[in-house]
């Protein structure tokens, strides 16, 4: 496959940015659990990024994509 189809799966989390990132810009995530908790966001431009689960606003940024898809 092409770079561009590269599954979520196979991204790691080599470090997790403690940096809030704009919920608005968010579409969408995916949990990974092991030896760091984490949650990798992808952005409206098609980038992932991972970050610690347990922040305040990373569970935020969840409910608010939660909220989305179920409105759609």
């Amino acid at each position: 496959g092409s770079i561009g189809s590269q599954s979520m799966s196979r991204l790691k989390c080599v470090n997790l940015p403690t940096q809030q990132l704009h919920i608005r810009n968010l579409v969408s995530y995916e949990k990974r659990q092991g030896p760091l908790n984490a949650v990798i966001f992808m952005t409206t431009r098609g980038v992932k990024v991972c970050v610690s689960s347990n922040q305040e606003w990373v569970q935020t940024a969840i409910k608010k994509i939660d909220q989305k898809r179920a409105t759609k």
